[in-house]
């Protein structure tokens, strides 16, 4: 079925470089599949390294003149992206939806918030402050200035076509930055006609450029965004894997890096807690988009003296999901994205019963009818789940609860610290002292304490370890696309 917009210029299904949308310079092309049906209904530009290098050279020409053009300006222009992407919710809801598969409702509630991000940063351009430092001598003056980094490579993933690149975008417009964008290729769609409203708002030429490119052809972009020494940032949300790979890729030109990487977020639940509300915080924080988020809970911990009761609890309210594809308005979890994706669901549950948890409900494919498609995953609670099982030590990026007993506190920080990883941690608890030590003992980026809705583009979003480091949103979100000048000044009396 066709995808049907109220503005159909919004699938420009081109490149946009400079000033331009052309097509991939081998003029070969990308499908984009819809995942509830794997049919694709949309095809992009496979772009390789001359358009990466065409990318590059437009935003290195016009960063001088947009590095000096006034904050207040970049601003304004900021706002007016915003208000194309508010009035656009229903189009760049429906577009989402289609190539990454979540529910509608969630679609626009995701363009909202990626709305969030562009609000937020329009208005901390305009307060990127330097400071006055007091002078060690007399007939001195000391200050610091900060300074855009130059041209950005922002790197997207699929789980949040929208929000990821206007969190990326957003900042380094906002700091005075070109950027070069490569969206995910399950999900190009969505930030190509974010890109396309960032233009009509009177985004100058070659200040934002994206190129598209299949699985195949990305490393060929990626490598020429990081050998070359104009690109002075890049900004990656993904594996942990890839992290590493462009991290010591960028070593050669020192570029700048924010990298957003891989999790594994404990959620505690402990025996004074408020039993519902914890239930309540895990369907939030579990089951937004279907599971595939990088802050989703994937290992649950549940004190021994409450454990029978909450999984009762929860699984009556995971039963209850409803799955199917976007355009059902009743569904509540969508596909997964890719075969690979629902692949890994259905080994991660094989191997934890083979090691001995029980299915408390799902853990299955749902293949009920005939409008089913091949990347539906019975929304799932497994018992019983030890720490060397496959789920326990890697992202499962699905519906699967994951729950395990402990006895004490101490037992329950080690075994929640046992990871690489330390993106995001959740845990339950009306005891204020024990807040406090475990909020202290988590090696985590991100604490949710009794809740389990964190994101907010007001607030730090980042983490430590093998999860990589920067931060997005919040203040320090932009001086991530800064440097700060020193200036010292003679003979001033």
């Amino acid at each position: 079925m066709p995808l049907t917009l109220a503005r159909q210029d919004l699938l420009p299904g081109l490149n946009l470089i400079g000033k331009h949308w052309v097509p991939a310079a081998s003029g070969a092309t990308l499908d984009v599949s819809d995942p509830a049906t794997d049919t694709v209904f949309a095809q992009v530009p496979d772009s390789g390294a001359d358009d990466a290098r065409a990318a590059v050279d437009a935003a290195s020409a016009a960063f001088p003149a947009w590095r000096k053009l006034p904050s207040r300006d970049r601003a304004q222009i900021l706002k007016k992206w915003l208000a194309l992407i508010t009035e656009h919710v229903d189009d760049l809801g429906r577009l989402i939806s289609r190539e990454q598969g979540k529910p509608l409702a969630e679609g626009k509630g995701e363009v909202m918030y990626a709305a969030s991000y562009v609000e937020w940063f329009s208005e901390e351009a305009v307060r990127t402050y330097g400071d006055m430092i007091p002078e060690p001598a007399m007939g001195r003056k000391l200050m610091t200035v900060k300074e855009p980094v130059g041209v950005v490579a922002a790197i997207t993933p699929w789980n949040f076509p929208a929000a990821m690149i206007a969190r990326k975008i957003a900042p380094a417009l906002a700091a005075g930055c070109t950027v070069v964008a490569k969206p995910a290729e399950d999900t190009p769609l969505t930030s190509l006609a974010l890109v396309k409203l960032a233009r009509e708002a009177g985004l100058p030429d070659g200040v934002l450029n994206i190129v598209t490119a299949s699985r195949a052809k990305t490393p060929e972009v990626v490598d020429v965004w990081l050998a070359d020494k104009r690109v002075r940032k890049v900004t990656f949300t993904g594996s942990t894997a890839v992290g590493k790979h462009l991290a010591r890729a960028s070593a050669d030109t020192l570029k700048k890096l924010s990298l957003e990487l891989g999790g594994n977020a404990p959620f505690i639940v402990f025996d004074d807690a408020d039993i519902d509300a914890a239930v309540d915080g895990l369907m939030v924080a579990k089951f937004r988009n279907g599971g595939q988020t990088c802050v989703s809970p994937n290992r649950v911990f549940v004190q021994s003296g409450v454990h029978a009761a909450f999984v009762e609890k929860l699984a009556a309210k995971v039963g209850a999901l409803k799955v199917g594809p976007a355009t059902d308005s009743t569904s509540q979890i969508g596909p997964m994205i890719n075969s690979r994706a629902i692949d890994k669901i259905e080994a991660h549950v094989k191997d934890a019963l083979a090691g001995g948890a029980k299915v408390v409900v799902g853990g299955a494919r749902i293949r009920d009818s005939e409008r089913d498609g091949p990347h539906y995953y019975a929304p799932t609670v497994l018992d019983g789940v030890t720490t060397t099982m496959a789920c326990s030590c890697e992202e499962t990026f699905g519906p699967v609860v994951a729950v395990s007993s402990f006895d004490t506190e101490a037992q329950v920080i080690a075994n929640a610290n046992d990871t690489p990883y330390g993106l995001a941690a959740y845990f339950y608890s009306t005891d204020i002292r024990r807040v406090w030590r475990v909020a202290d003992a988590l090696e985590s980026g991100i604490v949710g304490i009794n809740e389990g809705a964190l994101a907010a583009a007001s607030a730090p979003f980042g983490g430590v370890k093998e999860s990589g480091y920067g931060r997005e949103g919040s203040r320090y979100g932009l001086d991530d696309y800064m440097h700060v000048k020193y200036l010292c000044q003679g003979q001033v009396i």
